[in-house]
């Protein structure tokens, strides 16, 4: 498609000018305010020495302003790099100093800390009124051309294995490709999307592009930690009728009930595999809603194949399904050549969707981003997923696993190597393995096995305090244990076998001294966490977010209380006191007698 994600959209403003685009706590703005706005902020962003190619990093949280910051970015005919505001400030500096970032984008609570010696920050709020004179700004580029289509529109960060986390260059034509004309979803002007991803999650890139390119709303879920109650209710008073959610959300959602979401059109789920359970009980509750599973990496742009159920599944796994749009799949042997439907094999994707590749990262995009052997069109390329499928014999694909170190927690896609560099970084330890750990419940968990240095002990608790520090939350494992060696196998090798089935359900390293729980609400909640994070013997003192728990198992938590006791606990409340004795107190404070 020879077109940008800006260009479309001024049409789309000029067809539906008094449309509200965009909806959130700090207001609402239509087509034509938005394309106003970004205009005015297109130009602050030129006049503040951005030119075409550069990336500008925006930081900031959920709201309308956000959005106007992205368009903005755009049409100054820059990239856009999402930043996430909670990861550690040395990673975000990283990040920053890797994509030779000179202007960032941030709103009032996130920009501390983003600036530097050659880096500029721009809060929009504060250059408003300077700004409301400035004519609206076209896009800088949009002639319609190839090459303005080839222009990089974002830049999203994933996880390295080297340690050092790499920036995936995403093209305006591939974010066209997955929401104009898609094959898998109708989107149309009666369609209001949730907005609910973080922009440094490629999530967010169906979410608003899918919403602003095909003239519908888009609404912003409050900022901040929302409850799963809180988020679903959002969504039925929005009258939402598109949604995204990863894996483990549409997983806890289900259980909750998805019964009162009568505007909900299409629900897409993704990021990991989908239980085939939950699928079939979200299409009983949801008859009215298609249910999609959503399979790609960031390198393709969101989404390479889909599978979309109104029946239930009958396979023991839910199949990822065919290649969207704009898109193809190639399943390989370890020899470049196709394989027998039924037998395994690795994706390789191909088609309008992919990425130019990792930034200034030639030698590793020459290795994930390969020549074509079977493109009509010699100088293809196409994308190594390093993702092991089946086709099966009605041409839908079935994820079988990984081929490599890289998974997926909480829909988050992290290269093993990234954590191990990380841990063998800090002093006092000599070697490390990660393995993610699947439960009953059907989540993955990072578990971390460390050797000291010299026959040095080192402190779990400091070695994951000190990992919070450079890696993402949800990098960090969830728990962390010494050990004297690291089994290997017959040929030498970390037999992460053996350590993915080793027991780990002895209770962690904590701050707090052991005390048992005591009376009825603290053994229920000690009860509760004990299963969702898989630990004997935890204490009523115990800190949640040191036993290696997180803010979707909160979330899951506060449900299993609503339903258990009936009382409505606020994640705030939740983060203050994180400890069964301190949930005991809210819940008792809500009127549950002890």
């Amino acid at each position: 498609m020879t077109c940008t994600i800006d260009a479309l959209f001024a049409r789309r403003a000029a067809a539906y000018p008094d449309r509200i685009a965009v909806h959130g706590d700090d207001g609402r703005l239509t087509y034509a305010e938005l394309d106003a706005q970004a205009g005015r902020l297109a130009h602050l962003l030129a006049e503040s020495g951005v030119r075409p190619g550069d990336v500008v990093a925006v930081c900031a949280g959920r709201s309308a302003q956000s959005i106007v910051m992205l368009l903005a970015v755009l049409k100054a005919g820059a990239a856009y790099l999402g930043l996430d505001s909670k990861q550690p400030a040395a990673r975000r500096d990283l990040i920053l100093r890797d994509a030779s970032v000179r202007v960032v984008l941030a709103d009032k609570s996130s920009a501390t800390g983003l600036g530097g010696e050659d880096r500029t920050v721009i809060v929009p709020g504060e250059e408003q009124d300077a700004a409301r004179e400035r004519p609206p700004a076209r896009p800088t580029l949009g002639s319609g051309s190839d090459s303005d289509s080839d222009r990089t529109a974002y830049v999203a960060y994933t996880s390295g294995s080297t340690g050092v986390p790499k920036g995936v260059c995403i093209p305006h034509r591939a974010v066209l490709r997955l929401v104009v004309g898609a094959d898998f979803i109708s989107m149309d002007s009666t369609d209001t999307f949730l907005h609910f991803a973080p922009v440094a999650f490629d999530a967010s890139t169906l979410e608003i592009w899918g919403a602003l390119l095909n003239g519908g709303t888009l609404a912003v879920a409050p900022s901040g930690d929302l409850s799963l109650t809180e988020l679903l209710r959002f969504v039925r008073d929005e009258r939402i009728s598109v949604m995204w959610l990863t894996a483990g959300l549409f997983h806890r959602a289900v259980d909750q009930g998805l019964t009162d979401l009568p505007h909900l059109r299409h629900l897409l789920a993704g990021g990991d595999a989908l239980s085939v359970a939950h699928v079939n009980r979200a299409v009983a509750a949801l008859p009215h809603t298609a249910v999609t599973n959503g399979y790609g990496p960031t390198e393709n742009t969101t989404f390479t194949t889909t599978h979309t159920m109104r029946e239930p599944v009958d396979s023991a796994t839910v199949p990822i399904g065919r290649p969207v749009s704009g898109t193809g799949v190639l399943v390989l042997d370890d020899r470049l050549r196709p394989v027998p439907d039924g037998e395994p094999g690795e994706l390789y994707a191909t088609g309008e969707g992919l990425a130019h590749g990792y930034l200034d990262r030639p030698g590793i995009t020459a290795e994930r981003f390969v020549a074509n052997p079977y493109a009509d069109v010699p100088g293809r390329r196409m994308y190594r997923t390093g993702d092991l499928v089946r086709r099966q014999a009605d041409g839908s694909l079935e994820f079988i696993g990984r081929g490599d170190g890289q998974v997926k927690i909480r829909g988050f896609r992290i290269e093993t190597g990234e954590v191990v560099a990380a841990l063998t970084s800090l002093p006092g330890v000599s070697r490390a393995e990660v393995v993610a750990q699947r439960r009953q419940s059907g989540d993955r968990r990072l578990i971390a096995y460390v050797v000291g240095a010299e026959g040095a002990k080192p402190s779990a608790l400091e070695i994951r305090r000190r990992l919070t520090e450079i890696l993402p939350d949800y990098a960090v494992p969830s728990l962390v244990r010494t050990v004297d060696e690291l089994p290997l196998t017959a040929n030498g090798k970390v037999d992460r076998a053996a350590l993915e089935r080793r027991d780990t359900a002895e209770r962690p390293e904590v701050n707090a001294d052991h005390r048992a729980p005591e009376g009825h609400l603290e053994t229920a909640v000690a009860g509760m966490w004990s299963d969702h994070l898989g630990f004997d013997g935890i204490g009523a003192d115990d800190d949640f977010f040191e036993l290696g728990g997180h803010s979707l198992m909160a979330v899951a938590i506060i449900a299993e209380l609503h339903r258990e006791f009936g009382v409505e606990i606020s994640p705030i409340d939740f983060y203050l006191d994180p400890s069964p004795a301190g949930l005991a107190r809210s819940v008792e404070k809500a009127g549950v007698t002890p």
